[in-house]
């Protein structure tokens, strides 16, 4: 498979993994505030399981591809950290930290995937 083949099959989905891994650290750091606030909202583990099913989908295509081992081993790491801090949340009701360490883990993995396109 050609280089040029790689960057198009994969950065779309670093930019989907960037974005979404964006959005639920933004979802994770904001969400307490309003659970502060009496607005009726109520923490809801749906939407950290829906994060977690796109990182997971996004990642495994990045696993696939030929991007380099150091991305493979974060990305993989923290999807895992994230699918954990999420099986604890629904399982047994506690809100671990280990999410912000998975969310910062994949913005980082799918910027250095975004960021070898730019340079090869």
């Amino acid at each position: 498979m050609k280089n040029s083949e790689v960057k198009k099959t994969t950065t779309p989905y670093d930019i989907l993994g960037i974005s979404s891994a964006t959005l639920c650290l933004i979802h994770c750091i904001i969400f307490p505030l309003f659970a502060l606030i009496p607005f009726g909202f109520s923490d809801d583990y749906i939407v950290d399981t829906f994060f977690a099913c796109i990182g997971m989908l996004v990642v495994s295509k990045i696993l696939m591809s030929n991007a380099t081992s150091t991305v493979k081993i974060i990305l993989g790491l923290s999807i895992v950290i994230i699918v954990i801090s999420v099986l604890l949340e629904i399982a047994f009701d506690i809100h671990s930290g280990l999410i912000f360490v998975g969310g910062i883990g994949m913005i980082i993995g799918h910027f250095l995937n975004f960021k070898s396109h730019i340079h090869s």
